[in-house]
């Protein structure tokens, strides 16, 4: 279709740049899979065509922002799944 959500990409990449942080969860693929989801449902998405359509229409404010959001909802995420992970190995 030619249209994908703008933060896939970049939470995708704070996901492997962040797991080593994260030891229980940094070697499991299934885990940071679900580290990316929970990120994600935590930023509106947006919508482009093209990588370049994205770029070309953002302020450098924006775009730190965008990058705060970002690692902000990947940070989240990790304690989030940390913390879930955790449980269910107790219970």
């Amino acid at each position: 279709s030619g249209i994908s959500n703008q933060h896939e990409k970049a939470v995708f990449r704070a996901v492997v740049e962040t797991a080593p942080y994260f030891p229980g969860i940094g070697h499991r693929g299934d885990l940071l899979i679900d580290v990316a989801c929970v990120a994600l449902n935590r930023l509106s998405p947006r919508y482009v065509r093209h990588e370049s359509d994205f770029a070309f229409f953002l302020s450098e404010r924006e775009r730190a922002d965008l990058e705060l959001a970002v690692s902000e909802a990947v940070e989240y995420a990790f304690g989030f799944v940390q913390a879930r992970t955790a449980m269910r190995a107790r219970g």
